[in-house]
């Protein structure tokens, strides 16, 4: 199964500072780093660091230069990769001591995805592929229901959830929802996890549905199953990547045919990884890296 991610890609300005500005106030930085983002490319770079045969689509801008660099050293295949005059997307993203974030997007090239862009890529691909968006680039409630049409699975991970989205976006079109509390509560009106997925389900019995939960782990849920794992305990160093990360894994071992037990561990060992080390795209870990933590703590005696 080939994986068409049309996402993001931005340049990152990572400011470290020892609390988030409040209003009207200034503050100084301790440290200023500058790494590769944006939802879809560090999805796309988990995805292919998972092993995945990965195509990224989306607008490459002015300044883009290390966004390419860093999708294809990572094994993302590049040839449907388009091209705009607009300024790269960048984000102003704030992490303080205990690798907490926010963050400010600019969508610049992200927003000039057009929908006959869309249909020459989307025209190489078909059912026995997958789409992933996310909520960063323009047209992509054009993109979804284009995958309807041409009957491809479309997977779709809605951040930033905003107001015009809710209101747009054909949901009925997606095959698989990635999503965390907030989005779920944004799209159910729910607080609680169980009272979130029951409702998604109610809405779109279709679909599958994984809720991510931060400490408390995750949940997948379709009209059939429920499955859940834990989160790791891990030194949080900077946690911008850590949702990204766990979309990539767990579809890549999806596309393998793993059963969903086994993707949900993976997508949480690689999570945990990523959060251990700062950046967006540059903590992704490598399978290989996945594989080797799983069988250390196998190898460790319980407790």
């Amino acid at each position: 199964m080939r994986l068409l991610n049309f996402g993001s890609m931005n340049v990152d300005h990572v400011y470290q500072v020892e609390r988030f500005v409040r209003p009207g106030e200034t503050i100084s930085a301790r440290r200023l780093d500058h790494f590769c983002g944006g939802k879809g490319l560090n999805q796309s770079v988990a995805l292919a660091r998972a092993g995945a045969e990965t195509y990224h689509a989306g607008m490459l801008g002015k300044g883009g230069e290390m966004l390419e660099q860093m999708l294809r050293e990572s094994g993302v295949k590049l040839e449907h990769l388009g091209v705009s005059a607009e300024m790269t997307g960048h984000a102003i993203i704030q992490v303080d001591p205990s690798g907490q974030n926010n963050i400010i997007i600019y969508g610049g090239s992200n927003q000039a995805v057009t929908p006959e862009y869309m249909d020459s890529v989307l025209s190489r691909f078909g059912p026995e592929d997958m789409v992933l968006t996310q909520n960063e680039i323009s047209n992509i409630s054009y993109l979804a229901r284009r995958c309807g049409e041409l009957g491809i699975p479309l997977v779709f991970n809605p951040s930033p959830i905003t107001r015009g989205l809710l209101e747009e976006f054909p949901f009925e079109q997606v095959s698989l929802f990635l999503i965390n509390e907030v989005e779920g509560q944004a799209l159910t009106g729910e607080t609680e996890p169980k009272a979130i997925l029951d409702a998604l389900l109610t809405r779109w019995p279709h679909a599958r549905v994984v809720l991510t939960l931060g400490q408390r782990g995750v949940v997948y849920r379709d009209r059939a199953h429920t499955y859940s794992h834990g989160a790791y305990k891990v030194q949080a160093v900077d946690t911008t990547a850590a949702g990204d990360t766990f979309t990539g894994f767990f579809l890549a071992s999806l596309a393998r045919g793993e059963d969903i037990p086994r993707c949900l561990e993976n997508a949480s060992l690689a999570s945990a990884l990523a959060v251990s080390r700062p950046g967006a795209a540059p903590s992704i870990p490598t399978m290989a890296e996945v594989d080797a933590v799983r069988d250390a703590l196998t190898a460790s005696p319980a407790p």
